[in-house]
This record gives C-alpha cells, sequence and structure tokens, in this order.
C-alpha cells in the first residue's frame, strides 16, 4: 500500500473531485440502482455539472472538503456541512468517495477522521449521513462506530441514516 496524504481541498481539486464523484458511483452502483437513472447521474453532463458544484462549493466554503492523495493523484475525498435533515444532528457528512483501486488502504478512514476532527474542532460530538440502502458501504460505516437511526425515499432511492452520537 502507498502512503497517501489527507489536505484541505482547493479550488484545483474541483475537476478531479467530479471525477472520482462519477466514477465511484458507476463502480459502486451498478446492479444496485437503476441503469438508467445511473447514466443521468454519471455522464459527462453529470460530472461537467458536479465540476461546478465543488467549484462553488470549495470557493464558498458551503462545506469543509477534504482529498487524499496518493503519489500526487487525487484518490478520494469527503465533505462535512451543516446537517440538512437530521433532527439532533448539527453535522453531515456529506460525502465520502474514493476509487475502487484504492479502497481497502485505510484511505477512507483517513478521511472519515480528518471530518471527525473538523466537526470536534467546531465543537461538535455528532455526525449523522445518507447512505443508500443498498449499498455495501453501510457496514464499513458500521465497522467505524456508525448506528444505523432511519431512512427515507428519495425519489428512486432509499437511503438509511446512519450517525454517531459520540465521535471517537
Amino acid at each position: 500500500m502507498a502512503p497517501f496524504l489527507v489536505r484541505r481541498a482547493e479550488l484545483a481539486d474541483a475537476p478531479a473531485i467530479a471525477g472520482i464523484h462519477v466514477q465511484s458511483w458507476r463502480e459502486t452502483y451498478t446492479g444496485l440502482i437503476a441503469p438508467d437513472f445511473l447514466g443521468r447521474m454519471t455522464d459527462e453532463s453529470a460530472r461537467q455539472h458536479r465540476e461546478k458544484s465543488w467549484q462553488a462549493t470549495i470557493s464558498q466554503q458551503r462545506e469543509d472538503v477534504f482529498v487524499a492523495e496518493q503519489g500526487g493523484e487525487v484518490v478520494a475525498f469527503a465533505s462535512v456541512g451543516p446537517a440538512r435533515d437530521h433532527p439532533g444532528y448539527a453535522h453531515e457528512l456529506m460525502t465520502l468517495y474514493a476509487l475502487k483501486r484504492v479502497q481497502g488502504q485505510g484511505i477512507g478512514q483517513g478521511l472519515l477522521r480528518t471530518v471527525m476532527g473538523q466537526v470536534r474542532g467546531q465543537g461538535g460530538d455528532t455526525l449523522a449521513l445518507w447512505v443508500l440502502a443498498s449499498n455495501p458501504t453501510r457496514q464499513w460505516y458500521a465497522a467505524q462506530g456508525a448506528s444505523e437511526a432511519g431512512e427515507k425515499v428519495d425519489g428512486e432511492l432509499v437511503e438509511v441514516r446512519m450517525v454517531w452520537d459520540g465521535l471517537p
């Protein structure tokens, strides 16, 4: 396993983040969600939209965004911000995506620890996120200490709320 570095995202990282976002959806959700929906979420138009969205998120500091670099290449990212629809939780893990080829190397854990440190640095001690019910990553979050706390239907997707009620 090659070493990696977690750092705060910069505006110049937006294209790489958008590319990872789209590629991770393809790698993770193929066979788990409808092919036409997946196609709309991962085509070139979606990648361009995500790039613009990440540029705005980073430049306007809408969320705290972090990237993981390995060999000088951005291979994963995570973001945290104010909770949108998690009553009783002030912070939400908005995203955490890693390219499949680097999964299992501790990069996701490094990003999650960084996010948790950011939340604690802002005086928080809880964190919530939504994960697709069919996503095997649910078990990974549980192994990181999260517990399930309800679900919602969002259009074509069923999502499960995962929470940490006391950050480690």
